[in-house]
This record gives C-alpha cells, sequence and structure tokens, in this order.
C-alpha cells in the first residue's frame, strides 16, 4: 500500500510526546502563508475540516489533513512530515517543544502513482 503521507523517525518521537501530554491529535496543513503552509498539530477537534479539506492518511494514528487546493499541488507527491530544531507556528502544539514540523516530499513513482489512481 502506498502511503500519501508518512514520517521520519524524530517526527514519531516528537509526535508521541505530545500524544502523552495533549491527549488524541490531528494535523492540518492549509498552504496559507506563514503558518499556513507548515504543518499544523492540534488536539483533536480543535481545528475544523471540512468540504475543502482532504484526508491524507494518518500518521501514528494521528490524521493528516491538508486542503484541497494545496492537495491539487501535492497529490503527486508523498508527504514526509519531519521534525527539526526551531519554532514553527505559534498555535501548532509542539512550539514550546523547540522544534517544528517540517513537510519534505518526494515524487511517486509511475508504479506507485498508477496505484494510487486505481
Amino acid at each position: 500500500m502506498v502511503e500519501r503521507v508518512t514520517a521520519t523517525k524524530e517526527a514519531l518521537q516528537l509526535l508521541e510526546k505530545l500524544k502523552r501530554e495533549h491527549g488524541e491529535l490531528m494535523f492540518h496543513q492549509s498552504g496559507g502563508c506563514c503558518d499556513g503552509s507548515s504543518p499544523m498539530c492540534y488536539p483533536l477537534h480543535e481545528f475544523r475540516v471540512g468540504d475543502a479539506d482532504v484526508l491524507l492518511g494518518s500518521i501514528a494514528g494521528v490524521p493528516f489533513y491538508i486542503s484541497k487546493d494545496q492537495y491539487e499541488y501535492w497529490k503527486h507527491t508523498q508527504l514526509i512530515i519531519d521534525a527539526v530544531n526551531g519554532r514553527g507556528g505559534m498555535f501548532s502544539l509542539e512550539g514550546p517543544e523547540g522544534k517544528r514540523f517540517l513537510t519534505r516530499s518526494r515524487v511517486f513513482t509511475e508504479q506507485e502513482q498508477l496505484t494510487l489512481e486505481q
């Protein structure tokens, strides 16, 4: 199975720490300017998703949503969520940890793209 979104070991470790502190979580990446272009981590149901959002998948049981407009730009790639040192979005839960989530990507192979289209 081809995953549209996955995460690095560093991101998974940070996510587990945040889950212990905050309970169930969710991600949203809007593609807007500034903070919105980064993956934002929220307590589950604290951010409202709607018809303008696409559920890409989940990372360690945490749902990952992206805006439809952003999805159109990224649909040919696998999103790889990483955690790096630095300050991220001021509303994202990882901010006080001195870390931030970051989206990396890789283009799907032709075979992966065919699998996803089925």
